[in-house]
């Protein structure tokens, strides 16, 4: 009965540190696996202590706890899923090119896989209710404990036994998977999980043979408590200290004083996309196919117009936005068919090159395609007519922290002395005779909303370079970003 009570300790452990997370870091959905994963955990200890109160429960009682308790290790299988699962679909981006075995990985941790398991898992648990599972209980002495009931298995152990080796399986394919995560917090965090939990059920496993007793568990679950408990708090200090960095650059822009110029100039934009198209219809009023694509076209500007106007009533009014989850090169690419007709009139040939799919950031749509729009027509109107090779190349990398877009133009550059100054309201820069100076300003505004930033890399008579980096913490925020910004 001693060993019993102190096996339902231990269990305790991985319950206190599941509170703890709960408290702590309640607002991540990371953190819901992680809890439910830890309570598991100590309902599987709960389940191997009663085989050990022989004198206090009868045989029968004993029998139906243990049967009940053991959903706590027949449904860790599912949960392990599901904390990858939680990971990978969070993640902005994923290297297209992998070989094959990393691909077979990834197809495993799928939200029909996490279904499909959890299913089988109750399955699982349903045989274990039965004679097939669990006959019933026999009276054990191992050589350094107490007396204690073990488990007569029935016929169908096995399917239990191939249960419990999937997840081991799952463990081993955890830090393959890992390696197309470019995040290198989430990565680290994956494989340090995959590691701990293998020492929680590898001895586990053990508690199927009678001749090394049912403590062996106990063991496990001591070392993946403490380990697994610093590696999470690790994660979650890592990117909010990261975070924390980034919102303080947030700080420093001043946007009351700019809302409403900022307002005219996105305005006049989307206006010269609506005229640019316009001008292109016949003036006859006999509509093709072709100007019926265009009209679209003119109709979708417009759609934007009444979108960007929307969040800046918005944005006076809370100064939050709608943030969501969004490929970002979809809205890139978005944003070239939105400026087509200004580069074919230009004969500016713009190339757009990504490697990631997808490339998912916490974001605001409208006003991220306006940032984009910007470039592309500042870049537009700063390509000289006589300039022999007139391009835009538009590129995307990502580093440990962030998703980098490199946007370089062959336009006449910007002095090295304008390279902070060009992001300022009201400074416009070069031959542009019209402009207000806003657009650069609102990039660069968008972009620390964003949490991100935006800087010139190079810049000379035959070019600039911008470089935009998006940071990839989305999960930390539990998919409401726009808690960050207010």
């Amino acid at each position: 009965m001693i060993i019993g009570i102190l096996i339902c300790a231990i269990g305790l452990l991985p319950l206190f540190l599941a509170l703890s997370i709960g408290k702590v870091y309640n607002e991540t959905k990371l953190s819901t696996g992680m809890i439910i994963y830890m309570i598991l955990i100590t309902i599987w200890q709960l389940d191997i202590g009663v085989l050990y109160f022989k004198d206090v429960l009868s045989e029968d009682t004993i029998l139906f706890l243990f049967k009940l308790f053991r959903a706590g290790p027949t449904f860790g299988l599912p949960i392990v899923l599901y904390v990858a699962y939680r990971i990978i679909k969070d993640q902005p981006s994923m290297v297209k090119k992998a070989n094959w075995l990393t691909n077979v990985s990834y197809a495993l941790f799928t939200k029909k896989a996490l279904i499909g398991f959890t299913i089988w898992s109750a399955i699982v648990y349903v045989i274990n209710w039965t004679d097939l599972g669990i006959e019933g209980l026999t009276v054990t002495q191992e050589r350094y404990t107490d007396v204690y009931y073990f488990p007569d298995y029935g016929p169908l152990f096995w399917v239990y036994f191939i249960h419990m080796a999937i997840v081991v399986f799952f463990l081993i394919v955890m830090p393959v998977l890992s390696m197309r995560i470019r995040n290198s917090h989430f990565k680290s965090f994956l494989m340090g999980f995959s590691f701990n939990a293998l020492l929680l059920v590898i001895p586990g496993i053990l508690n199927f043979f009678p001749l090394t007793g049912v403590l062996t568990s106990s063991i496990g679950v001591i070392l993946f408590s403490v380990a697994n408990m610093h590696i999470f708090v690790k994660l979650n200090v890592e990117l909010k200290v990261h975070s924390h960095a980034l919102m303080e650059k947030q700080k420093k822009l001043d946007y009351t004083g700019h809302l409403t110029g900022s307002l005219i100039h996105e305005v006049r934009n989307t206006n010269s996309i609506i005229k640019g198209f316009s001008s292109m219809m016949d003036k006859n009023g006999s509509l093709d196919d072709g100007d019926k694509r265009k009209l679209k076209m003119i109709g979708d500007a417009s759609d934007h117009l009444e979108q960007l106007t929307d969040n800046y009533r918005a944005y006076m009014k809370s100064s939050a936005l709608l943030y969501k989850t969004d490929d970002l090169a979809k809205i890139i690419q978005e944003s070239i068919e939105f400026t087509v007709g200004m580069l074919q009139e230009n004969k500016v040939e713009l190339e757009f090159t990504n490697i990631y799919s997808p490339l998912n950031v916490y974001l605001n749509r409208t006003n991220l395609k306006q940032v984009f729009i910007n470039l592309i027509k500042n870049s537009v109107e700063a390509i000289p007519d006589n300039r022999t090779e007139k391009k835009i190349t538009i590129s995307t990398e990502i580093n440990d922290r962030n998703i980098i877009i490199h946007f370089i133009d062959t336009g006449i550059g910007i002095r090295p002395e304008d390279w902070l100054s060009v992001f300022d309201p009201f400074i416009s820069l070069g031959e542009k005779e019209r402009g207000m100076g806003l657009g650069l300003a609102f990039v660069k505004k968008t972009m620390i909303e964003h949490l991100g930033d935006i800087n010139i890399v190079d810049s000379s008579p035959n070019g600039t370079h911008f470089k935009l980096e998006i940071p990839q913490e989305g999960m930390l925020n539990g998919g409401n970003y726009s808690k960050s910004i207010q």
